[in-house]
């Protein structure tokens, strides 16, 4: 998990954007280290060399371009000791000659410094300010002092330095030799990073990535020499490296033992398609008990993440993007995040959704839990919200994953549960992407924090909600795992791969529609169920992306709904959520029949046909559920400790 923080300001802060810690616990070479450096530090970054000849050839049109090359280049100067290392400055009489978790950094000379440092300055001085040129002419400074002191090229540096003892063997090698130090040379605190604050959300990420550049030096960075390493005598000062942490040292390990622990991926079989299209299912004719929607309540995150926070928090691997290109890219302005768990969102929906159908816990026969972002495995969100809710037993309570289909595959379980149960149902969907995404951009301009409850219960003959429902999953391999979580390869983020997105969504959303084009008209009306949709509430996957294919599938974008521009992406819980507010809106204001296509990781698809009364909503509330824990009651259960398990199982 990579959270999010409040700084003083009242801002989102994200410091895994400018604090990069990839995951070596499930790094296991070097090769796949070099990509995920590759991906953060490189691929964006100007060479030495390029950022020289961008400056000399007249390519900056103004201050912050150069600026941010500038910082993109410094970052990637310091790819493997920011991922992997901390540096210490310490007398060389000090330095252990024996420990392996030591290491002395070996490097070459920059031998074209002057020229190449001239062509930065001078550049500088005759471009003109983008936005505000005091806080630019800092910015500068904090940079180019880094940039003008730095003695060794930056290219050929490698993730794997030499131990001491190995430094030595080679000791005609430089080092980094300090002629001062003081050891109480001013660093910014972590709360002075989080809590900088600029107008301009660009110069605000660029003061970030400044600072934290700064800390990589904390010395006088006038006084770095580079020695040969036979060179240096006892009270001189060296910079040492240390492993950020136990993992790093670890991965050290592994890599200089050979040692592998994955077993070569396994050839995937070519994805055929089914032998026969499988049927949607006509609810009214396929089952005895039809499925009454009798309550739907939400909860979306109580912190409003906008545009301009996102670009405020820009990682150094991002492409240059403004507030405005995001909204236009995906349709989205903001997005809503939340401090709390996933299962308390869960919970303060499923309150309000039994309160307003007037159904009692003990009258609950089954809970139906759908989410992708689910962290508890025991015991199960389902069935600690059943706890939570006073449900002294059902039938089932059970999570399903079926990432953005959450709510038909969840419609779905629910009908079919119902005619086993006969008694009301209570489906959540409900997601946190906030902790998830850390510094992967795609991710984070979409995905926001947002959980819905419905109560289905049984109908009286001839009430029935739900006309059709369907379900599908799989496809190519590239499709099935075009939105992956964790993903090792991005520091276990969150990661979307957007062409399979788009590629799954035309095949779903044109397979979906012939479907309905096929089936009859539900009330028996001539023409087809197409005929009968009155609204399309798709998935708020991406708004762009879904009306360009939806257009030529024959939808219009006057017939969908959309309020992702303030939600975002929310998933499972993106329909219902959608839903909610098309009736708080008043785009539905009287029993409408809709249609809700939902597709997303795993190739998963479905949408339902059914018919929604604005009387089922329930107006979301600033206040949230909080429960407060009562004293103990005789007989009652309580929390167990170590002494409870010792008693049950032994010591």
């Amino acid at each position: 998990m990579k959270p999010f923080v409040i700084n003083r300001h009242g801002r989102l802060v994200f410091p895994s954007n400018f604090i990069p810690e990839p995951d070596f616990s499930s790094i296991d070479t070097v090769e796949e280290l070099d990509a995920i450096i590759r991906r953060d530090f490189e691929v964006k970054a100007p060479s030495g060399a390029e950022l020289a000849k961008r400056a000399s050839a007249g390519t900056y049109t103004n201050r912050y371009e150069l600026l941010r090359d500038l910082g993109l280049y410094l970052f990637w100067m310091n790819r493997y000791a920011m991922a992997m290392y901390q540096k210490r400055p310490t007398r060389w009489r000090d330095v252990s000659r024996n420990r392996e978790d030591l290491f002395l950094p070996v490097l070459t000379p920059w031998v074209d410094a002057e020229q190449k440092v001239a062509a930065i300055e001078t550049a500088y001085e005759q471009l003109p300010a983008r936005w505000d040129g005091e806080v630019e002419e800092d910015l500068f400074g904090m940079l180019f002092d880094l940039f003008r002191h730095k003695r060794h090229h930056a290219s050929g540096l490698g993730a794997m330095k030499p131990t001491v003892a190995e430094a030595l063997a080679a000791d005609s090698q430089c080092t980094i030799r300090l002629a001062t130090y003081d050891p109480d040379y001013p660093r910014f605190t972590t709360d002075q990073v989080m809590d900088c604050h600029e107008a301009v959300p660009e110069l605000e990420a660029l003061r970030r990535w400044a600072m934290t550049l700064s800390n990589q030096y904390p010395w006088d960075r006038s006084q770095t020499r580079l020695t040969p390493i036979n060179e240096l005598r006892d009270d001189d000062v060296v910079v040492v490296f240390h492993p950020h942490s136990r993992d790093v040292t670890d991965f050290i390990r592994r890599v200089k033992g050979g040692a592998s622990r994955r077993p070569q991926p396994r050839t995937t079989a070519v994805s055929c398609p089914p032998v026969t299209p499988l049927p949607p299912v006509l609810v009214r004719s396929h089952f005895a008990l039809q499925p009454r929607i009798e309550a739907l309540a939400v909860r979306r995150g109580e912190l409003i993440c906008t545009n301009e926070d996102i670009i405020r928090n820009s990682a150094s691997s991002w492409s240059p993007m403004s507030a405005a290109e995001i909204a236009a890219k995906t349709g989205i302005e903001s997005r809503c995040y939340t401090e709390d768990t996933l299962e308390e969102m869960a919970l303060d929906a499923a309150v309000a959704a039994l309160e307003r159908s007037g159904r009692t816990a003990e009258s609950i026969g089954a809970v139906i839990f759908c989410t992708c972002t689910n962290r508890r495995l025991l015991p199960s969100a389902a069935t600690w919200l059943s706890g939570q809710l006073g449900i002294f037993q059902t039938h089932t309570s059970v999570d399903l994953v079926a990432a953005c289909a959450g709510f038909p595959y969840g419609l779905a379980d629910a009908t079919r549960i119902l005619q086993e149960i006969q008694r009301p149902i209570l489906l959540i969907c409900a997601e946190k992407f906030s902790d998830k995404i850390g510094s992967v951009r795609t991710s984070r301009m979409i995905f926001g924090d947002g959980a819905a409850a419905l109560v289905i219960g049984p109908a009286e003959p001839g009430q029935g909600d739900l006309d059709v429902v369907q379900t599908y999953a799989s496809g190519p391999v590239s499709e099935v795992n075009s939105i992956i979580w964790p993903n090792e390869a991005f520091g276990c983020d969150i990661t979307v791969y957007g062409p399979e997105v788009k590629a799954l969504v035309k095949r779903y959303l044109q397979q979906m529609i012939g479907e309905l084009q096929s089936l009859p008209h539900p009330d028996g009306a001539d023409g087809a169920l197409i005929d009968a949709v009155e609204l399309i509430i798709p998935h708020q996957a991406n708004k762009k992306m879904i009306i360009e294919l939806a257009e030529p599938a024959g939808i219009t974008r006057e017939q969908m709904y959309f309020n992702i521009a303030t939600v975002g992406n929310t998933s499972a819980a993106s329909i219902p959520l959608a839903i909610h507010d098309a009736v708080i809106e008043g785009v539905l204001t009287r029993p409408t029949r809709i249609f809700t296509p939902g597709f997303g990781a795993g190739a998963v698809a479905g949408y339902a046909v059914l018919r929604i009364d604005p009387a089922i909503v329930v107006p979301e509330t600033a206040a949230r559920f909080t429960s407060t824990p009562a004293p103990p009651v005789p007989g009652e259960p309580r929390p167990s400790s170590s002494d409870d398990v010792e008693a049950a199982f032994g010591s």
